[in-house]
C-alpha cells in the first residue's frame, strides 16, 4: 500500500498549475535584470564614474539580458560604454551602446566560426586598455561554446569534433572544460590576461553545480587549477584518445611536455569575479511559491549531480516514501531538485535532454498506482533540453493514460533515450522559448 498518508484532495489540473507557477518562480529568480541592478553598489558605480572607458564583453545565454540591463544601471555613464558579447542567434535584444554579437544557433551547444569572430574582437578590445579603463565581463551559461578562441594549431572544426566526442560518452561540465580550455587563448583566465586596464569586474550567472569560477564559461576571467595532463587525462578516462584529432592531441601534449604555456593559475589583485545568480538562489524562489501555495517543501539542493536515470529512481523512492510513510514529509509535498544530471548515449540514441530523459524515467519507476496524486516537471531554467525545441516535460496520471491508449511503451522510450518522442507524443512537453538566463536545472514533483 502506498496511500497510507494523504494530504488535501489536489486535482490534477491543479497540481499540474501549481508545479509550473512553482518552475516559472526558480526561472524569473534568475532574471539578469533585478540580478544586476543588485550587483551595481554605489561604490562601483562611483568608481565607474572615474573610467576614461567602460569596457563590456562577455557571453553566455543571458547576455542580452545582462548587457541591456547593465545599460539600464549605468544609464549616466553610457557614452563611456565600448562593448562586444557573444550570445545566441535570436536572443538579441535592443541596446545602445554594447554589440551583441550572434555566435551561434540558438539549441546549440557548438562553437563555431561566428563566435572566433566575436572573441577574437574581444580580445583585441581588452588588450586595447589603457591604466583609465575599466572592463565589465557579462558571463552566463553556454559561454563556454559562445567564447571559442582556438589555441594556434587547432582549428575549429577540430574543436566542435572534441566537442561532440565529450557531450557523447557524457563527461562532465568539469571534465568537458578542462579540455576546452587548454584549447583556447579566451578561456581558463586568459581573457583576463590580455586585459590592461585599472581594473577588471565579471559578473557571473552560474550555470554550474558548487559555483566554480574556472568552469562557468569555462572561466576567462579565472585562474584555471587544471593543467594540460588534466585535459589528456578526461581523455584518456573516456576512451577517445585514438578518436581525438590529431592537432588536438598535438597542442595538449605539448603543454603537457611544458612547449605550450600553462594556463594562468593567479591573476592580478585588479581582477574581481562576483557570482550574482545560481541554482540555490532560484530554487529559494521555487521554495518560497511553493510553501505560498500551502504546500510542504523539501529542497534537495543544487548539488545534484549523476545520471538522470539514477537519479530519477532515488527521487521515485522519495515520492513513494512520502505517500506510504509521510517520510520524509507528509503530503501535499513539493520536493525540488536542482543541480545537473547527465546522459550516456549508447548507439543510435533518440531525441531528448536529460529534463524529459528524467520526467520519463520517474514514469516508468511510479507507475500507474505511484503517479497518482503526483506531477512531475523537469526543464532547464534557459528554455533549452539537449538538442530540442522544449525546455523539458511535465507528467501526470492522464499522461501515463494516454500512453496507454496510444500503445506508448514507456520502456522502449527510455531505453533508446527518446523522451522527446514520448512527451510530444503525449502533449506534455514544456515549451518556452529562451528565457535569457541559465542557472542549470529545477525539478519539481508535487505529492497530494
Amino acid at each position: 500500500m502506498e496511500s497510507s498518508f494523504q494530504g488535501p484532495i489536489v486535482t490534477e489540473a491543479e497540481l499540474r498549475a501549481d508545479a509550473r507557477a512553482i518552475w516559472d518562480a526558480a526561472v524569473e529568480a534568475a532574471k539578469p535584470g533585478p540580478l544586476i541592478r543588485s550587483a551595481m553598489t554605489s561604490a562601483l558605480a562611483a568608481e565607474l564614474g572615474t573610467a576614461r572607458r567602460i569596457l563590456v564583453v562577455g557571453g553566455g545565454k543571458a547576455g542580452s539580458a545582462m548587457a541591456v540591463a547593465l545599460e539600464a544601471a549605468i544609464a549616466s555613464q553610457l557614452a563611456k560604454i565600448e562593448g562586444i558579447v557573444n550570445v545566441p542567434a535570436g536572443s538579441e535584444m535592443p541596446t545602445q551602446r554594447i554589440r551583441l554579437h550572434p555566435a551561434r544557433p540558438a539549441g546549440s551547444n557548438h562553437p563555431t566560426h561566428e563566435g572566433v569572430a566575436g572573441s577574437e574582437l574581444m580580445l583585441n578590445l581588452m588588450s586595447s586598455a589603457t591604466p583609465e579603463d575599466i572592463a565589465i565581463c557579462l558571463l552566463s551559461g553556454g559561454g563556454s561554446a559562445l567564447l571559442p578562441a582556438p589555441a594556434p594549431g587547432v582549428s575549429l572544426e577540430d574543436k566542435q569534433a572534441i566537442t561532440r566526442l565529450l557531450h557523447a560518452c557524457g563527461a562532465t561540465i568539469v571534465e568537458m572544460n578542462a579540455v576546452r580550455k587548454h584549447l583556447s587563448r579566451i578561456k581558463g583566465g586568459k581573457l583576463a590576461a590580455a586585459f590592461r586596464g585599472r581594473r577588471l569586474i565579471s559578473m557571473i550567472i552560474s550555470d554550474v553545480v558548487g559555483d566554480p569560477l574556472d568552469v562557468i564559461a569555462s572561466g576567462p576571467t579565472s585562474p584555471d587549477p587544471t593543467t594540460f595532463a588534466d585535459a589528456l587525462a578526461v581523455l584518456d578516462r573516456y576512451k577517445l584518445l585514438d578518436r581525438t584529432p590529431a592537432s588536438i592531441r598535438k597542442h595538449l601534449e605539448a603543454g603537457r611536455d611544458r612547449r605550450v604555456d600553462e594556463t594562468p593559475k593567479s591573476l592580478p589583485a585588479h581582477v574581481e569575479n562576483r557570482i550574482i545568480g545560481n541554482n540555490s538562489m532560484s530554487l529559494q524562489a521555487a521554495k518560497s511559491e511553493a510553501l505560498r501555495r500551502g504546500y510542504r517543501v523539501l529542497n534537495l539542493g543544487a548539488f545534484v549531480e549523476g545520471e538522470t536515470q539514477q537519479v530519477a529512481l532515488a527521487v521515485a523512492g522519495i515520492v513513494r516514501s512520502i505517500r506510504s510513510d509521510g517520510e520524509p514529509l507528509a503530503p501535499t509535498a513539493c520536493v525540488l531538485i536542482g543541480g545537473e544530471t547527465t546522459v550516456t548515449l549508447g548507439a543510435n540514441p533518440g531525441k531528448g535532454g536529460r529534463n524529459q530523459e528524467f520526467v520519463l524515467a520517474m514514469l516508468a519507476k511510479l507507475g500507474a498506482a505511484g503517479m497518482q496524486g503526483v506531477a512531475v516537471l523537469s526543464g532547464g531554467t534557459d528554455g533549452e533540453d539537449g538538442p530540442t525545441d522544449a525546455a523539458g516535460a511535465m507528467a501526470t496520471q492522464s499522461t501515463l493514460q494516454h500512453a496507454k491508449a496510444n500503445n506508448l511503451r514507456i520502456g522502449e522510450y527510455l531505453h533508446r533515450h527518446d523522451a522527446y518522442s514520448f512527451f510530444d507524443s503525449t502533449g506534455d512537453l514544456i515549451r518556452t522559448g529562451l528565457t535569457h538566463t541559465n542557472v542549470m536545472d529545477v525539478r519539481v514533483v508535487l505529492v497530494s
